[in-house]
């Protein structure tokens, strides 16, 4: 049987993922993770807690593992990238030397590095492929750059010591598990929204002129693309745009939050805030990789998926108002 662990598995993605192995028998899961899980994860996983930039904590985490699925990293919406650059560069590259040279320590059978769809932030092929990424600028952001260099270090890991790795690149994950934030930017796209329109903000805010697209992925779609590809013996060195087919402008993805939202249509209207230096303006990657060698496609309807997670987050804001 495959111990597998999950860095940052108390993480929105980083549930879904766990939730996908342990419906598959062949899997025992191990998270590490410095945020309290949940009771579930506790009583059907291995649990470790501690800073994964550190060597010989990141040894202790991945001990008897074969698999690793590294998922630990700053992450959130467009403010966090320009707030927090330097930390996340100094965060990110930490954990890349701490859980790497401890899965080549362990010689894993494959690391699972989830890479960003941000590393494409600056791309000039649509839909792009997977190909692109050797032609596309360097983004801009320090978190495409953080996200493009743990790219590179699976790549050299791999050249230089023969480390079986796979790249997976979500692309603007949504669904269940991620609440909002009341500073607009910190939290992605869709939980922000939908804290918006429920909380009756008219017109609803969004940044910059809303013709930005986007391809929304559910987190379950996400989740069950990583660990397919972690799983298939295709997916062996290989880099993936794990992603939702649909290219959507942003003021489409607000109008279906609105209606999601239970809103009369007629009402519906935005205001545009002036937008961050970096704000990518078009995202469409191709998934015809994932499908031609791993057999995957998303498969979770973007208004279905966005319904669920309105319900998730009134059922939230039910349980805060009464706790």
């Amino acid at each position: 049987m495959s111990r597998v662990l999950v860095t940052g598995g108390v993480g929105t993605i980083g549930t879904a993922v766990v939730r996908r192995l342990l419906r598959d028998s062949a899997f025992q899961v191990r998270v590490s993770d410095q945020r309290e899980p949940p009771e579930w994860m506790r009583e059907t996983c291995e649990i470790h807690t501690g800073d994964l930039r550190s060597v010989d904590v990141a040894l202790a985490a991945i001990n008897g593992c074969t698999h690793v699925i590294h998922l630990a990293a700053i992450v959130g919406g467009i403010a966090n990238f320009h707030k927090l650059p330097h930390t996340l560069l100094e965060m990110n590259t930490g954990l890349y030397n701490g859980v790497f040279r401890a899965a080549l320590h362990e010689r894993v059978q494959r690391l699972v590095y989830v890479s960003s769809s941000m590393v494409f932030e600056r791309a000039t092929e649509y839909p792009t492929t997977e190909e692109h990424i050797y032609d596309c600028p360097i983004p801009r952001s320090a978190y495409g750059f953080s996200k493009l260099a743990g790219e590179m270090y699976c790549r050299a890991i791999h050249g230089e010591h023969g480390l079986p790795y796979t790249i997976c690149r979500p692309f603007n994950a949504y669904g269940p598990g991620e609440l909002p934030d009341f500073e607009p930017g910190i939290a992605h796209a869709v939980p922000d929204l939908i804290r918006k329109a429920l909380s009756g903000q008219r017109p609803l805010e969004i940044f910059g002129s809303g013709e930005q697209t986007r391809t929304l992925t559910h987190i379950d779609d996400i989740a069950d693309g990583i660990v397919t590809a972690m799983a298939h013996p295709a997916g062996e060195n290989e880099d993936f745009n794990i992603s939702a087919p649909e290219e959507r402008s942003v003021a489409e993805i607000a109008q279906i939050i609105w209606q999601a939202c239970g809103l009369n249509p007629a009402d519906f209207a935005l205001e545009h805030l002036p937008s961050y230096e970096v704000d990518v303006q078009r995202r469409w990657p191709s998934v015809e990789k994932a499908k031609r060698l791993l057999g995957w496609e998303a498969r979770v309807d973007l208004r279905e998926g966005i319904a669920e997670t309105v319900e998730w987050l009134r059922a939230q804001e039910l349980s805060s108002r009464s706790g």
